[in-house]
C-alpha cells in the first residue's frame, strides 16, 4: 500500500510539472493566449468598404484637387553691400557671405499646358522659382504676367501629365457652405483644412486695390497663400491669398479671391499680356453728411444718413476720361452702366470692368437735379510700383 502511494504521488508530481511547463512555454497547446491576464473582450467595428468614403468625410475632394495644388519655392539674390570688399569691413563685421533670401508658397495648376495660378505677393522680386508638384516632380517656373491690383500671378511649367483643377462658380457659394483650404503651410507639405463660407465680397480690407474676398474660418497660415479653396466637390473656389492674425498664425479669418475674378485675370493675362481694366480719373469718396454739407448736397428728407446712397467726387483729374465727359466735383455716382454703385469699391469694381473705349452712361446727382452722361472709359494705369 504504502509504495502504491508513492508511485501515486510522483505520477501526480511529473503531471503537475509537465502542465506548468506546457502552460508557460506553449499556452497554445492548452487552448490559452500568451497573455497573462488572458484574453480582453473588445468591441471590434466591421471591415469597411475601402472604395467608399466615411459618411461626412471630404476625402473625395480632397483626392480629387490635391494633386493640382503645387509648392512655389522661391529666390532673390541678396543685395551686394558696397563695403562687402572692404578689408576693414571684413575685419570689424566679418565675411558676410550674400546669401539669397527665399520664400515659399502654393500654387495651382489650371490647364494641361502647364499655366498656374498664384498670388503675386508669393513670386513678386524672385529671381528663381521652382515648382514641386504633390507627385514629388520639379520644375522651374516663367512668370507669363502679374496683376498687383488683385495679387494674381500667372506662372508656366513645361512637363507632361499635369494634374489640372476643375474650375467652379464662385459666384454661386453661399455663406455657410462647407470649404476646403489645400495649401503647404510653414513648408510641412501639403495640408489640406476645412471650414465654411464665413463671407462674401468682403472689400475695404486694404489689401488690394480691387477686393471682392471670399471669407473663410478655413485655417490658412504662412506657405497657403496662392493655394486652393475648393467646395465639397473638389471644384476651385478661390485663391488662398491673405490671413487676419495677431500672432502670425490662423486666427480662424482667412481671404480668398474668386475664382471668377482669378479666371478674368488669366484669360486677360495669356491673350494680351497684362490686364485691360476702364479708367474715368476721378477721386471717389464714400458720400457721407460731412461731405454732402462740404459740397452744399441736401440730406434725405428725413436726415438719415444711411439713407445716402452713391459715390461722391471730390477731385477730377484734368483731360481725363471723366473731364471730357463734364463730371465735376461734388457730383455723386449712383450707378454705372445702369448697376447701382453705392461705395468707392463697388465704383471701382464697375469700372475697371468698362471696356476702355466705348461710351458708358453714368447716372449722377449734382445738386438736386439728376442727370446721365456718357463717359467714355480709358485704359487704367499700370500700379506704380512704390504704391505696392
Amino acid at each position: 500500500m504504502k509504495r502504491f502511494w508513492l508511485l501515486f504521488s510522483q505520477t501526480v508530481t511529473v503531471l503537475l510539472a509537465a502542465y506548468f511547463v506546457t502552460a508557460t512555454l506553449h499556452p497554445e497547446w492548452l487552448g490559452k493566449t500568451a497573455s497573462g491576464g488572458g484574453a480582453v473582450a473588445v468591441i471590434e467595428a466591421p471591415a469597411a468598404s475601402s472604395s467608399l468614403p466615411a459618411t461626412g468625410s471630404f476625402s473625395a475632394a480632397a483626392k480629387k484637387a490635391a494633386p493640382a495644388v503645387v509648392s512655389i519655392n522661391t529666390s532673390k539674390a541678396a543685395e551686394k553691400n558696397p563695403n562687402g570688399d572692404d578689408p576693414w569691413f571684413k575685419f570689424f563685421f566679418g565675411d558676410r557671405g550674400d546669401e539669397p533670401q527665399t520664400s515659399l508658397g502654393s500654387g495651382v495648376i489650371v490647364s494641361p499646358s502647364g499655366y498656374i495660378l498664384t498670388n503675386n505677393h508669393v513670386v513678386e522680386g524672385a529671381d528663381e522659382i521652382e515648382v514641386i508638384l504633390n507627385d514629388s516632380r520639379h520644375a522651374q517656373a516663367k512668370v507669363i504676367g502679374t496683376d498687383p491690383d488683385t495679387d494674381l500671378a500667372i506662372l508656366k511649367i513645361d512637363l507632361d501629365r499635369l494634374p489640372v483643377i476643375v474650375l467652379g462658380n464662385s459666384d454661386a457659394l453661399q455663406v455657410g457652405d462647407q470649404v476646403l483650404a489645400i495649401g503647404n503651410p510653414f513648408g510641412v507639405g501639403q495640408t489640406v483644412t476645412g471650414g465654411i463660407v464665413s463671407a462674401l465680397g468682403r472689400n475695404h480690407l486694404g489689401i488690394n486695390t480691387f477686393e471682392n474676398f471670399i471669407q473663410t474660418d478655413a485655417a490658412i497660415n504662412p506657405g497657403n497663400s496662392g493655394g486652393a479653396l475648393v467646395d465639397v466637390n473638389g471644384n476651385l473656389m478661390g485663391i488662398n491669398t491673405a490671413i487676419f492674425s495677431r500672432s502670425g498664425g490662423s486666427m480662424g479669418i482667412g481671404f480668398a479671391i474668386p475664382v471668377s475674378t482669378a479666371r478674368q485675370v488669366l484669360d486677360s493675362i495669356v491673350k494680351d499680356g497684362r490686364v485691360t481694366r476702364g479708367w474715368i480719373g476721378v477721386e471717389p469718396n464714400n458720400l457721407s453728411p460731412e461731405l454732402a454739407e462740404t459740397f452744399g448736397l441736401k440730406l434725405p428728407k428725413d436726415g438719415n444718413p444711411d439713407a445716402l446712397a452713391g459715390v461722391i467726387i471730390t477731385g477730377v483729374l484734368q483731360n481725363g476720361p471723366a473731364a471730357q465727359a463734364g463730371i465735376k466735383p461734388g457730383d455723386v455716382i449712383v450707378s454705372v452702366a445702369g448697376k447701382p454703385v453705392s461705395n468707392v469699391g463697388e465704383l471701382l469694381t464697375s469700372v475697371s470692368a468698362l471696356k476702355p473705349g466705348t461710351p458708358v452712361k453714368f447716372a449722377l446727382l449734382r445738386q438736386e437735379a439728376r442727370i446721365e452722361l456718357d463717359v467714355t472709359p480709358g485704359l487704367r494705369p499700370k500700379p506704380r510700383k512704390e504704391e505696392r
